[in-house]
């Protein structure tokens, strides 16, 4: 591949948290252009040298558009919570599917395809820590949408004799929880340890999980996307080494320099709990990040990956320690009021 200063990126969901996130990295290594898909707000990528795309990915034309010149598209957007399977599968799977239709039309030349997909995707488990190898098999709309996403673009389209992945340089990525600067699906969590209670489901160490900063997660789509060894590969892109619960409690007590108390949460209270806030929002007009689906996720999914493939692969390396981590992420939403 090229140096950066000679390429153009193609961005979906760059106005995201993971998204923008990304957009930084490409930027920081000087890639010559950065397009972003921007349906209105441009949020985060407001302060940042990009060029916005004004549409959405069922735009066809805007984006054939788009892509024309296009060397490298990673495509981020989609919905992590939606109230119908039907929503999900809109958002997840045929927008990804129009996405590549319109590379195919646009850039067949290019050279890498980015999709990001979920440890979600994998779902229930045999093993404590899913390997790229293991079977999918997800419980909950949002997993399922990305299980089916994969599936896909293995999958001929009426239209053409060879699925995706045959004639597009695709590589697939999965993160498990992701946290960091801007990012308010973990925030309920740390704004309950700074009032002193942390509620872990099922206690503390019961069961280990994987999560990976964000500006980690970042490098690794943008050296995976530049490897050439890549190509057709699918990755797990976590963190060094699976994390209890009670060690994010002590990363967060420690960066607050405040104490709390561990709040064991049955698994049955918390899907109570979901279907509480899921019937909030429907009388409120808004879906909750905490659901019934997402509950049958923290409850039933594997929540830890391997990312030795990575590793060995490209040389995937996350570099920021859990304790320095949380406390950069605190210390933003600090900074922002969001804590």
């Amino acid at each position: 591949m090229a140096s950066y200063a000679e390429r153009t990126a193609f961005v979906t969901g760059g106005t995201g948290f993971v998204g923008s996130h990304l957009v930084e990295e490409l930027l920081h290594r000087g890639m010559d252009e950065v397009r972003c898909l921007v349906r209105t707000d441009p949020k985060w990528l407001s302060d940042l040298n990009v060029t916005p795309v004004h549409g959405d990915l069922s735009d066809v034309e805007v984006l054939w558009e788009a892509l024309d010149g296009v060397d490298e598209v990673y495509h981020v957007a989609g919905r992590t919570r939606a109230p119908t399977e039907d929503a999900f599968y809109e958002a997840n799977v045929q927008a990804t599917l129009n996405l590549l239709g319109a590379v195919q039309h646009a850039a067949p030349d290019l050279d890498r395809v980015l999709v990001t997909s979920s440890l979600a995707a994998v779902g229930r488990c045999h093993d404590d820590v899913a390997t790229e190898e293991v079977p999918l098999r997800p419980v909950s709309m949002y997993g399922r949408s990305k299980a089916q996403m994969e599936q896909a673009l293995r999958e001929r389209p009426e239209t053409t004799p060879e699925s995706y992945a045959e004639t597009l340089p695709l590589t697939v990525v999965r993160p498990p929880a992701v946290y960091g600067p801007r990012d308010r699906d973990i925030l309920d969590f740390f704004r309950a340890v700074k009032r002193h209670v942390c509620p872990i489901v099922g206690g503390g160490s019961a069961r280990t999980l994987s999560l990976v900063h964000v500006r980690d997660l970042a490098t690794g789509m943008v050296d995976a996307a530049r490897h050439p060894g890549a190509h057709g590969e699918t990755y797990f892109l976590g963190s060094a080494r699976p994390h209890a619960w009670n060690e994010v409690k002590q990363a967060a007590t420690a960066a607050l320099d405040t104490w709390a108390v561990t709040l064991p949460v049955p698994g049955p209270l918390l899907g109570a709990v979901g279907a509480m806030a899921e019937a909030w929002g429907w009388a409120t007009g808004a879906h909750p990040p905490l659901n019934r689906d997402k509950t049958r996720e923290i409850r039933h999914a594997c929540t830890a990956c391997s990312s030795e493939k990575a590793a060995r692969d490209f040389d995937y390396d996350p570099s920021i320690p859990l304790d320095d981590g949380v406390a950069r992420t605190l210390h933003w939403y600090e900074e922002h009021g969001w804590l």
